[in-house]
């Protein structure tokens, strides 16, 4: 007879509580070894691709550090600094317009303020006899009047402040007795008023723009130009410029930079007058023409200036730019041209 007992599947034998830890570890620690090479390789691969991107990096920052210095040697200028700046001020005056016009009329304030020191200082420099007194002293009298006062009111305004511009140094030359010849006592007399008429009277044409029913757009149009005016020049000249424009004033204006002025210019018009003045289309042209010639000759007129003085920036508070007047070249001048188009090309709007 068989055994019934051998019929029967044997039961597994018991394991330990010992010797079920043991096996758990041997099997985990089977799996690290295992993965340990994979991991190993998977952190080789990661640092080698670290070093690649930070050899990338230094390269892109060496080329660009390069590519920087070429541009600063031949403009004289840190480019990039120059652009973060310029766009600082680019979102303080856009933000400025739009939402508050009294913001942007404080900040035109402060800046024709430090744009008459300036000047007056090289003009000071350069031997000639300017107050600073009376020349800063009208600076918030004239930008206020065009803010907040008629036209006419800014006219009778900046006579007043000739004329005690005038008798200031007259009497200062009397008391002064040092013999000065009467042609230097006249040139001071009239850069004086200059200095009046060219920074705060302009600043206050910008002003009375402002104050109008939709001026801040057309404060923001006539800027826009002349940037685009100066940016198509200094682009196209930089990268194509070879024909002087002008060597005996300024040696690096090209013909081929006012080129790209007058492309840049007349596209910005366009665009402007048709997307945000709500004008006809042409009407951009003649603003984008008009605006390019007073920014030109703003540009021009103040490189004859600085090269009669002996100096290449009027200042050095702006990084990358020179001075606050080094900025307002092409943009005084078109204050005035700008506020005759909006008089005589407004009314097509609404039409």
């Amino acid at each position: 007879m068989s055994d019934p007992a051998g019929d029967q599947p044997r039961s597994p034998e018991p394991v330990t509580p010992e010797e079920g830890v043991g096996s758990a570890e041997r099997t985990r620690s089977s799996r690290r070894a295992e993965a340990a090479p994979e991991s190993a390789a998977f952190q080789a691969h990661v640092r080698a691709a670290r070093a690649e991107f930070e050899n990338q990096v230094a390269h892109a920052r060496g080329q660009f550090d390069e590519a920087n210095e070429r541009l600063k040697e031949r403009t004289g200028r840190d480019l990039i600094v120059a652009i973060v700046i310029g766009l600082a001020i680019g979102a303080v005056v856009v933000a400025s317009l739009i939402f508050v016009k009294a913001v942007f009329a404080v900040f035109a304030l402060a800046v024709a303020v430090l744009g008459t020191f300036e000047l007056s200082r090289a003009l000071q420099v350069s031997g000639r006899r300017i107050d600073l007194v009376p020349q800063l002293a009208f600076v918030p009298v004239l930008v206020a009047a065009g803010f907040f006062l008629d036209l006419w009111a800014l006219w009778v305004l900046v006579f007043v402040d000739v004329a005690v511009v005038v008798v200031w140094r007259l009497l200062g030359q009397m008391s002064a007795r040092d013999g000065r010849l009467y042609g230097d006592v006249l040139a001071d007399v009239l850069i004086g008023a200059f200095v009046q008429l060219y920074v705060p009277f302009l600043a206050g044409l910008a002003m009375v723009l402002l104050r109008q029913e939709g001026g801040e757009w057309w404060v923001l149009a006539f800027l826009i130009v002349a940037v685009a005016s100066d940016t198509g020049a200094y682009a196209t000249g930089l990268a194509i410029g070879r024909t002087p424009m002008a060597p005996r004033i300024s040696p690096k204006k090209t013909w081929e930079g006012f080129g790209g002025a007058f492309a840049a210019a007349l596209i910005a018009g366009v665009l402007l007058a048709w997307l945000m003045l709500g004008l006809p289309w042409w009407t951009g042209l003649i603003l984008g023409a008009v605006i390019l010639g007073t920014a030109t000759a703003g540009d021009l007129g103040e490189s004859m200036l600085k090269r009669d003085l002996g100096i290449k920036d009027m200042s050095s508070w702006l990084p990358g730019h020179g001075g606050v007047l080094d900025r307002l070249d092409s943009i005084l001048p078109s204050a005035p041209a700008a506020l005759a188009l909006f008089l005589l090309l407004s009314p097509l709007g609404a039409a």
